[in-house]
Order: structure tokens, then C-alpha cells, then sequence
């Protein structure tokens, strides 16, 4: 009992805490070790340095070429004058009043494409902040826009959605990335429209209230390109989304047509991780696609190649907060997922609703998604436990294999993004501001409403 007490107070205080901007590479050991220790189940320094710290490696070991990458993508797309034009030519084509649809369509065209979440941050964030200074919007809202637009109905609703989040529950209800099409559109354009609806309000209450883009003290972000030098123009539109284009196709070409085509039986080796060359796909193919965009930049832009040396020292230092941000926050999700008290809440979830194994599956993914802060995380670490359990449920009470492969990756974005989310943290880090100023649209666009999205499948799915 004291040891499901701590966790849920180590976990209020993560959450009360990062929201009032506490740093969460110290706040995540501290609120584990918390955990552990009211636990007293598990030795302290054990969980810290053979828990905790192997959890934090992993994840820099396998993500840190995507977000150095991505924050040199993003630096080249500044230097380049690429985000300028880009933004020129939305807020031109569609007006000030469609500045924040711009930037969802944009972000959401991006993810749908297979593009890692983190990668994109760095990638729209300087053409958001072009198109919102453009719309005179404020800049809190641009974080709930890029949010909307890369963390629910591309990631989890969408059929074909190439994110880790949609490929994950293939393996346990044997479907492939387009399971329950109807469904998974129907719940994210839902998803998508309330969404909008909600921030194109704020943004309209805001106007009424004269507030705008640069109300507020805001903090320095990570997209304050330099002035062009003089006689340099901006590049055309056309020229400006060629390396955006070339991130989709490289990526898509990459991940379907090349990779899984070659011949890699040297990855079961101990030396490679006794991996098979599914399980780097997805990360070989992320890397191929941003090196090769940056090299179109870099090729197309003398500027940049007069800066290099300066937009990859830039890049390298606005890469490290938010990696370590998020590998902080893996490293808390496995350490609470390590203690007993969290097996309790696993098998209580199980038979929450065991009639009906949507509902229990949903509640299942959403609570130990939220736990661990991670979509991914609480996915795997629900399927990996009860996914044989789920799949067994579903065909005994006549429940498609294909609505629940749809149900559990929805399921994932949603309680996933709560104020202590790698990614929301990621997300606010580049943008320059603070839970206080943005988190409350986050939350809803985030949280609320791809709940609400859920909701509705699950009842079409039931009914």
C-alpha cells in the first residue's frame, strides 16, 4: 500500500513540478528515487544506477542522431532562409486568419510521412514562428499548434500513420499500419476539428483582448534566424520545401523499398544487439532522410555554406536539453514500471471492464502511458504484458483484431502528454516558453480531445 502511495506521489510531484519549471533531468531521478525508496522494495542505488541510468542510455543510444539532426535540420532551414519563404508563402496563399491551420497541415503532413516527433519540432518550429509573427498570433499557441498537428490524429488515428506509435501493436493483434481505416479516420477528424476549433478561439479571445505575438516577456526560442546578408534574397517557395519533400520521400523510400531489402543477417550478431533489421528500420531510415535533406540545404544555400561551421556548433548545443529532457523522463517510466506496486496497477487495469476488452484495453494503455509519460512506453510496456491477454478477449467476444490494434495506439495519445512528457517538455524547451504559458492548450488539444476521440471509436466499434 505505501509502496502504490509513493508512486502516485512521485508522480503528482513530477507533474506539479516540471509544470512550475523545474529542471526534469534532475526532477526525473529525484521523484524515481522517491518512489523506490517509499517502496522499500527495491535497493535504492541499484534502481538508480542499474534501472534509471541504463533506461536514460538506451534511449540517448537510440534517438541522439535524430535529435542532433533534427537540430541541425532546423538551424539550416533558419540560416537558408527555407522557413522564411515557406511561411511567406502560406500566410500569402491562405491569409492570417488560416495562419494556425498552416502550421497543423504542415506539421501533420510531416508525421503523417513517417518524420520522428522530435525531429519535427526543430523542423516547423521556425516556420511557425515566422507565420505566427506574420498573423500577429501569440507565441503560445504555437506549441499546442505543432501539437495537435504531430501528437494525435497523425500519430495514432490515421491508418498507414508510419509512427512508432501506429506500428507498435502490429506484432499482438497480427494487422498491419492500416488496421480499422474507417474507424481510425472517423476518430481523427474528430480529433483534427475539434482541435482547431479550439485554438482558432483562443487565438480570436486573444485578438479581442489585443494580445499578440509578441505580448507576453516571452523567453528567447530556438528559431531566431539571422537577418539575410545584403543582396541575398529568399529562396523560392519551390526551392524552400524541396528539403521537406526530400525528408517524406527519402524517408518513406527508405523505410519500405531499400531497408528492409537488405542483406543484414549480421545484425543477430551479439556485436549489433541481436536486433533484426525490422527493429532499425524505422531509426535507419530517419537518419538517411535528415542527412539527406540537410545536404539538399546545404547544397542549395551559399549562405549556409559560408556558416556551416557555426550552424552545426548551434545545432549540436540545441540538440542536448531536449535529449536529455526526454531520456530523463525514460528513465523515470522504467524505474516506476520496475517496482511491484506497479504490477498491482497492471493487473487491476486487466480486469478493469473484462467484458469488453476496448474499454479495458483503453484504460490500460491510457493509465500506464500516462505513469510513464511516453506513448510508446506505456504502449509497450501494456502490450508486452497483456497483449496475448487482450487479443485472446477480443476474439472470444467477437471484437476485431483490427478496431483493437486502432483502440490501442489512440489509446496511447492521451494521457501520455501530461505535464511531465518528454515531448511536451522537448517541445516547450525549443519554443522558449513554460508549462504556465502554453501547457493549458497542450492539455487539451493533447489530452482532452484525443480522449473524446477514443471515446467515440471505442462506442462506433461497440454499438
Amino acid at each position: 500500500m505505501i509502496g502504490l502511495l509513493g508512486l502516485v506521489l512521485s508522480l503528482l510531484l513530477l507533474m506539479y513540478l516540471a509544470y512550475h519549471g523545474a529542471s526534469v533531468i534532475i526532477l526525473a531521478p529525484a521523484m524515481a528515487m522517491l518512489a523506490v525508496a517509499l517502496s522499500g522494495e527495491v535497493p535504492l542505488l541499484a534502481a538508480y544506477t542499474q534501472i534509471f541510468m541504463p533506461a536514460l542510455g538506451k534511449f540517448l543510444a537510440k534517438y541522439f542522431p535524430l535529435f542532433l539532426l533534427g537540430a541541425v535540420f532546423g538551424k539550416l532551414m533558419e540560416h537558408s532562409g527555407c522557413a522564411q519563404s515557406i511561411s511567406n508563402q502560406i500566410t500569402s496563399l491562405l491569409g492570417p486568419r488560416h495562419a494556425i491551420f498552416a502550421v497543423v497541415l504542415c506539421t501533420a503532413v510531416l508525421t503523417y510521412g513517417g518524420v520522428s516527433l522530435f525531429v519535427i519540432v526543430f523542423a516547423v518550429h521556425a516556420l511557425a514562428s515566422s507565420v505566427f509573427q506574420h498573423a500577429d498570433i501569440p507565441r503560445r499557441l504555437i506549441p499546442g499548434a505543432i501539437a495537435l498537428g504531430s501528437g494525435t490524429f497523425t500519430m495514432t488515428s490515421f491508418p498507414g500513420s508510419m509512427q512508432i506509435q501506429n506500428l507498435i501493436p502490429m506484432p499482438y493483434f497480427k494487422t498491419t499500419a492500416f488496421a480499422a481505416p474507417v474507424l481510425g479516420t472517423m476518430g481523427g477528424l474528430v480529433i483534427f476539428a475539434l482541435g482547431m476549433l479550439w485554438l482558432n478561439r483562443r487565438a480570436s479571445s486573444a485578438a479581442l483582448h489585443g494580445e499578440g505575438y509578441a505580448s507576453g516577456g516571452y523567453g528567447p526560442s530556438m528559431a531566431r534566424a539571422p537577418a539575410l546578408d545584403a543582396g541575398e534574397a529568399l529562396p523560392p517557395f519551390f526551392l524552400a520545401m524541396a528539403p521537406i519533400v526530400c525528408v517524406l520521400l527519402v524517408n518513406f523510400v527508405a523505410a519500405e523499398l531499400w531497408i528492409p531489402h537488405w542483406e543484414a543477417a549480421y545484425l543477430a550478431e551479439p556485436l549489433f544487439g541481436g536486433v533484426k533489421i525490422a527493429d532499425v528500420r524505422g531509426i535507419w531510415s530517419s537518419v538517411i532522410a535528415m542527412l539527406t535533406a540537410c545536404t539538399v540545404v546545404i547544397v542549395g544555400s551559399a549562405r549556409c555554406r559560408r556558416r556551416l561551421n557555426e550552424i552545426l556548433k548551434g545545432g549540436a548545443a540545441d540538440c542536448l536539453l531536449p535529449v536529455f529532457n526526454v531520456a530523463s523522463e525514460v528513465g523515470y517510466g522504467a524505474t516506476v514500471a520496475a517496482l511491484p506496486a506497479f504490477t498491482v496497477i497492471k493487473n487491476a487495469l486487466l480486469n478493469f471492464v473484462p467484458h469488453n476488452p476496448l474499454i479495458s484495453e483503453a484504460a490500460a494503455i491510457s493509465v500506464l502511458a500516462g505513469i510513464t509519460g511516453s506513448a510508446s512506453g506505456g504502449l509497450s510496456i501494456a502490450l508486452e504484458s497483456l497483449g496475448s491477454t487482450f487479443y485472446q478477449r477480443a476474439l472470444e467476444n467477437g471484437v476485431s483484431p483490427e478496431v483493437m490494434h486502432r483502440v490501442a495506439s489512440m489509446a496511447s495519445g492521451g494521457l501520455d502528454s501530461l505535464p511531465h512528457n518528454g515531448a511536451v517538455i522537448t517541445l516547450l524547451t525549443i519554443c522558449g516558453l513554460t508549462h504556465k504559458q502554453s501547457y493549458f492548450d497542450i492539455g487539451i488539444v493533447t489530452v482532452v480531445i484525443p480522449l473524446i476521440g477514443m471515446g467515440l471509436v471505442i462506442a462506433l466499434a461497440s454499438f
